[in-house]
């Protein structure tokens, strides 16, 4: 059954269709042809009725003719009495037996469809039977009428549904197939031209159809979808450039000090050279470890959901900070516990803390609070430094980036600590950075002389 079942959408509705119009069309007939039978049939009882109660009513007040006319309506009739003698009956019964050898014994009224065999007629008869009681016992009268109007309509009707119905049939079949083929044309244009998309080509997009219908829908989404996929391309190319210059400059110096002991094997070189490729090492590994977190924040994988203390871990990272060149203010409020992974969420501290430190001039301000309105809690950490432009508060949460180029890059980290925090935020529930910062801005700075990390926002546990 299976290998039998069309397999093209088109086919499906064309066949679909088909079926419900012939199944709607084949109970349309039968009740047509039934309600004409009914009809028909009602009628010629109705005249084989009037003409039996006529008769019986004579013969039981002793005015019977021997030969009663069939009246209007009615084929024949026949009188029989008790001992099935036919005591009368319309002219094209005379001399005929009678038609049931077993006349009824007791009064009353049946009605009955008899086949033409009886009368000797090619259609069949509509019989109404009424026995009466008269002065010389039982007499039954037999009205009937022939139903050749209803045979002959019945056939008629039959005859014209078996070329009508089957016509309908394949005029709905053609009809859909068109309807259809024009539906799903654009379906297969949007098909055909995603076919063709190659990974180098995602700047094509799917046509959209003016229709404003599911399928204009479908083109919309696959644009939107290809717009993501492009951009996402983009990205990792721009990544893995990023990621090979960033790689290629702590490799090189660690080479060159090597090359430099290999070539100069003086005991007295050696304790700055190890410790320039130590350092070296020790910044290849951040990197390293910070790359495979932001390829674990790209997956699709869901994230973390254990309920973390938030404020045991903005405050251990805050206590670690002291001692150092920028003091850090802490403002924390006391139980707040979120959805998320104690691992992400302090390293996303650490990353806005070790930002700002590197920009604060006297201090550090982190905050730790609940916003009662919105259901959220805000973690904002913001520093006294020099503060972003607002051309650049997007572009700071962007890989790589160092606003400063000036700066040494040992000062400057790798680039990757902003992205880290925003990935994290993100993945654990935080709203979306925008380009214009709101009213408590989850990633933007406020000013340009007041620099705010974050805030991350999240949700508490229900």
């Amino acid at each position: 059954m299976s290998r039998l079942r069309p397999r093209s959408v088109r086919a499906q509705a064309t066949l679909g269709a088909s079926a419900v119009v012939a199944l709607a069309l084949g109970l349309a007939s039968f009740a047509l042809l039934g309600a004409l039978e009914t009809n028909l049939t009602m009628s010629a009882q109705a005249d084989a009725e009037r003409q039996a109660v006529k008769v019986a009513a004579l013969a039981a007040t002793g005015r019977l003719e021997p030969v009663p006319p069939p009246g209007h309506g009615t084929d024949f009739v026949q009188v029989i009495d008790a001992q099935g003698r036919v005591i009368a009956a319309s002219p094209n019964l005379r001399g005929r037996p009678a038609l049931v050898p077993e006349p009824p014994v007791a009064p009353g009224t049946v009605r009955g469809t008899w086949k033409g065999g009886r009368v000797r007629q090619e259609h069949r008869q509509r019989v109404v039977q009424v026995t009466t009681v008269t002065a010389n016992g039982l007499v039954t009268v037999y009205a009937g009428t022939s139903l050749r109007d209803a045979d002959t309509a019945d056939e008629t009707i039959v005859a014209v549904l078996a070329v009508v119905v089957p016509l309908l049939v394949l005029v709905v079949a053609l009809i859909t197939w068109r309807v259809t083929g024009w539906a799903l044309r654009p379906v297969e244009a949007i098909r055909a031209e995603v076919a063709e998309i190659g990974d180098r080509e995602l700047h094509r997009r799917v046509p959209v159809p003016a229709t404003r219908d599911e399928v204009a829908g479908l083109a919309v989404t696959m644009n939107a979808t290809l717009d993501r996929l492009e951009a996402a391309g983009i990205r990792q190319r721009r990544f893995i450039a990023d990621a090979s210059h960033e790689l290629r400059s702590p490799i090189t110096v660690l080479r060159t000090q090597l090359e430099v002991a290999q070539a100069h094997p003086d005991p007295e070189l050696w304790g700055d050279l190890v410790s320039g490729a130590l350092e070296d090492t020790v910044r290849l590994q951040d990197l390293a470890a910070d790359l495979l977190l932001l390829a674990r924040l790209d997956t699709s994988e869901p994230p973390p959901a254990a309920v973390v203390d938030l404020t045991e871990v903005v405050r251990e990272a805050a206590c670690t900070r002291r001692g150092e060149r920028v003091p850090v203010r802490a403002d924390i409020a006391p139980g707040i516990a979120v959805r998320g992974s104690t691992i992400w969420l302090s390293r996303l501290v650490t990353n806005l803390l070790d930002n700002a430190g590197r920009h604060a001039e006297q201090h550090v301000t982190v905050v730790l609070r609940v916003d009662a309105s919105r259901g959220e809690v805000v973690l904002e950490v913001t520093d006294d430094g020099a503060g972003i432009a607002p051309a650049d508060r997007e572009r700071v949460f962007e890989r790589f980036t160092r606003l400063d180029d000036a700066r040494a890059r040992d000062e400057g980290g790798t680039g990757l600590g902003l992205a880290i925090a925003r990935d994290i935020a993100l993945r654990l529930g935080a709203p979306s950075p925008s380009g214009t910062p709101r009213r408590g801005p989850a990633w933007s700075p406020r000013s340009p002389t007041e620099r705010r990390s974050g805030p991350g926002r999240g949700r508490p546990p229900r």
